[in-house]
């Protein structure tokens, strides 16, 4: 099996399961069956642009998401983190300057916390 079906199902499996959906709920919703939905997450299966398209919809991301790679493991950091999962899930979706404004804002808020860290000590 090729690397790279294993890196989608692996992203597959990651938008999922930081969603909260099984297997079954995620084929339910792209109208896939759940064994297949496994055999895509194992690296398994050769899917279609279509089947990306329906996965994308299930999951309620675009549809590139599911092709791009991690940078990281996120994975791992997201089991410890279950907020860090909302905010992903809230970021899936926006705009690349919607993501630079968060971003900004992210980095001022950040450095206020910092300073007001430093003044308690």
């Amino acid at each position: 099996m090729s690397d790279f079906l294993k890196k989608v199902g692996n992203k597959v499996r990651f938008i999922r399961k930081a969603k909260g959906l099984t297997q079954e709920d995620l084929a339910e919703k792209c109208g896939l069956q759940y064994t297949y939905i496994g055999g895509i997450e194992r690296g398994e299966r050769n899917v279609s642009l279509q089947t990306i398209e329906k996965l994308a919809e299930g999951l309620a991301v675009p549809p590139y998401e599911l092709l791009k790679p991690n940078d990281i493991n996120n994975e791992e950091i997201f089991k410890e983190n279950i907020k860090i999962v909302e905010i992903y899930q809230d970021l899936l979706l926006k705009s690349e300057k919607d993501l630079k404004s968060l971003l900004k804002i992210n980095r001022e808020i950040v450095g206020l916390l910092e300073a007001q860290k430093k003044q308690d000590i």
